[in-house]
This record gives structure tokens, C-alpha cells and sequence, in this order.
């Protein structure tokens, strides 16, 4: 399977407010690469998301802005692109929202969500958190809420789940974005 797994962390409740992102590139069911950047989002930080990910304002400071980094990702989010995410409405509302704020286009893309994958697959668990389904799969996710470690949790869902349920019932998740 080919796709990459992308997560987003923000500064605070605004989707247009990124202040790092992380890709995690699949092929062939391989991690090949990763590409991980914190962002500036000229936007203040609330104290509740700096708990969650302790990126702070003075981190980001001189980082680039979401566009600066979006034309070395752009070719990565196409028509044929699959991309996933644990809990893929939120990154992929960051993203349209990121590419708003700067008047870039949004592409459509194919969109996975594990979310809703892990939930079709194992009902029985608790909840359908990234950390709970790491768990369960025996998937290492040590620094939760980097977004590094969160993407790369993620694709190793996927690639975990494709092979122990093959390509047919996630076909049918896939949804064009």
C-alpha cells in the first residue's frame, strides 16, 4: 500500500492556527521518509494546546509560516494521493483552513481516516484513541502529541491493519476529500 499519514498540531482552537506538522511517506507498506517542521501561524498559543504538545509561542518564532513550507509538500496532496490521519476531518480541516489564511488553493486528495478505520476493525476496544490503538497493535508512540511520533503511530496502523485485513475493506473507507 502507498499513502502517507500527516498529523497537525495547533496552537490554539482556530484550524488555521498549525504550529507543526509531520508526514510520514508509505510505500509498497515501508516507511521510506518523513518530513517534520514546527510552524510559525503568527497566532497566539493557548495555555491547553502547549499542555497537550508543549510547543510554545518562542519555539515557533522564527519558523517558517505554513506557506513557506506547503510548496515543498504540494505534490504529496493530488488527485491520486492517498493520505491518512488519526482523525483525518480534523488535519485535513487544518489544512484547508492553513491553505485558506494564505489564498492557496486546496487540492482534493483521498483521504483515510484510522479513526474509523480501528473502529470498524477492533469495536471492542475501549475508546479509539491513537495511544490506545498503538497499544493494542503493539505499535511504539512515545512522545504522543509530537506530531512525528503521531504520524508515524498512524501509518503503522494502516500498514498493520492492511495486512492483517488486505486493501478490500479499507477501499471502502477511502473518501475523496
Amino acid at each position: 500500500m502507498n499513502f502517507i499519514a500527516f498529523d497537525f498540531e495547533t496552537a490554539n482552537q482556530k484550524r488555521s492556527s498549525a504550529c507543526s506538522l509531520a508526514i510520514v511517506m508509505v510505500r509498497d507498506n515501508k516507511i521510506i521518509d518523513s518530513f517534520y517542521s514546527l510552524i510559525n501561524p503568527h497566532d497566539n498559543f493557548h495555555y491547553r494546546n502547549t499542555q497537550i504538545h508543549h510547543i510554545t509561542a518562542e519555539q515557533v518564532q522564527d519558523a517558517p509560516t505554513f506557506a513557506e513550507i506547503w510548496p515543498h509538500i504540494k505534490p504529496l496532496f493530488n488527485q491520486n494521493s492517498l493520505v491518512v490521519a488519526h482523525n483525518a476531518p480534523f488535519d485535513n480541516s487544518v489544512l484547508k483552513a492553513c491553505l485558506k489564511k494564505y489564498e492557496l488553493d486546496v487540492p482534493n486528495f483521498l483521504s483515510l481516516d484510522t479513526v474509523k478505520t480501528s473502529r470498524n476493525f477492533y469495536p471492542d476496544l475501549p475508546n479509539h484513541k491513537l495511544n490506545t490503538v498503538s497499544d493494542y497493535l503493539e505499535i511504539e508512540l512515545d512522545n504522543h502529541h509530537n506530531a512525528l511520533a503521531d504520524s508515524l503511530a498512524c501509518a503503522n496502523i494502516l500498514i498493520n491493519q492492511q495486512q492483517q485485513f488486505g486493501n478490500s475493506p479499507l477501499k471502502k473507507l477511502v473518501k475523496q476529500v
